[in-house]
């Protein structure tokens, strides 16, 4: 065989991936990945695709052989009054981008491929009984405290238990090598750091950095919720922490202090918008500001240059009272309020040139 041919053919990927349904299936090519000695890396996803997504997938290339990536919007993480039925479901769109990835990857064999997408039932997910979403629900679940209870579990009491059980149930079932998330749901991180680690799963959890728009907010598939209106007010969660951060590097490094700036510049904006007419303003509430240990989580009173601290918070915006004809007023008309999360690495380097990762 010509020397050419033959690197044309070893070096083929395919440019499809299989679309998988059931965990039988994916076991079954997982044990081909396995006997063929081929790394996997795992994106788990609820689709709504977008760039944030599609970096984890690319890191996971670049790492592993093949790619295994999961589409699945688990109902157990959601409250009873939280958005589970509006949650965007868009797997024309996320297909789309996941083929233009896999041709992508087609063209450099230094990266791995997506050999499948998994989409399971809830059925399949939650084989014995339908999952439950209250509180004292039950059924067989994954707690993972006092972690679970702190930040976005004071505000969702069931939601990392949520994570926590269909995390543990995916990382069962695909076995990967690695495992990728990404920074913006720092909580979650933690979560499942420290399940993997007292649980023993043989897999390591790598985290990719926060994908943001242009102007800086964190890419998230809830945004397609908020609207013109709402969209421009969104930045004030990360503007209150680039206020953090300059009195971070005029050396301020108490608690007090620290928190004070990002709940002023928040207050600020939150009585701007008050004062302004209903067809104008675009409300908010603040749900929390944390300042917590890079490497625990735990809330710190007093944040040293060597070591830093993770700065994180979560918003609630409201429901837009007053639609002006013609307004783009996001997926659902603005009715509904979006929960948004952001955090940044709080270090004395970043704060002197006000860096956001």
């Amino acid at each position: 065989m010509p020397r050419q041919l033959f690197r044309r053919i070893v070096s083929y990927k395919p440019k499809y991936f299989a679309k998988i349904m059931t965990v039988p299936e994916l076991r079954h090519l997982r044990r081909k990945a396995l006997l063929a000695r081929k790394s996997v890396g795992f994106v788990p996803t609820m689709g709504a695709l977008h760039q944030g997504h599609l970096a984890l997938i690319r890191q996971a290339a670049k790492e592993n052989d093949q790619v295994y990536v999961s589409i699945y919007v688990n109902p157990t993480q959601f409250g009873v009054n939280e958005d589970l039925s509006s949650y965007p479901r868009t797997w024309p769109e996320d297909r789309v981008k996941l083929q233009a990835l896999t041709a992508e990857f087609s063209t450099n064999n230094q990266l791995g491929q997506i050999a499948a997408v998994f989409m399971p039932s809830t059925k399949e997910m939650y084989p014995s009984a339908p999952p439950t979403s209250e509180i004292d629900g039950q059924g067989s679940f994954v707690t993972i405290t006092p972690l679970s209870a702190r930040l976005e579990g004071a505000s969702r009491p069931v939601f990392f238990r949520g994570v926590a059980t269909v995390c543990m149930k995916l990382l069962n079932i695909v076995q990967p090598e690695r495992v990728y998330f990404g920074q913006k749901d720092i909580q979650q991180t933690f979560v499942v750091k420290r399940m993997v680690k007292d649980f023993h799963l043989d897999t390591e959890v790598r985290v990719g950095s926060t994908v943001r728009e242009a102007d800086g907010l964190a890419m998230s598939s809830r945004n397609v919720y908020l609207g013109e209106r709402r969209r421009a007010v969104a930045l004030v969660l990360l503007n209150s922490f680039k206020e953090v951060q300059q009195v971070f590097a005029r050396g301020a490094r108490k608690r007090r202090y620290l928190y004070n700036a990002a709940m002023d510049k928040l207050l600020l904006v939150q009585k701007q918008q008050e004062a302004l007419p209903k067809g104008k303003r675009a409300l908010f509430e603040v749900d929390y500001i944390s300042i917590a240990d890079p490497d625990t989580l735990d809330e710190l009173e007093e944040v040293t240059a060597e070591r830093g601290a993770i700065l994180s918070g979560a918003i609630k915006m409201l429901p837009i009272e007053d639609s002006q004809e013609g307004e783009e007023t996001g997926l659902g008309g603005g009715k509904s309020t979006v929960r948004l999360i952001d955090n940044i690495r709080l270090d004395l380097l970043s704060a002197k040139v006000g860096y956001i990762p």
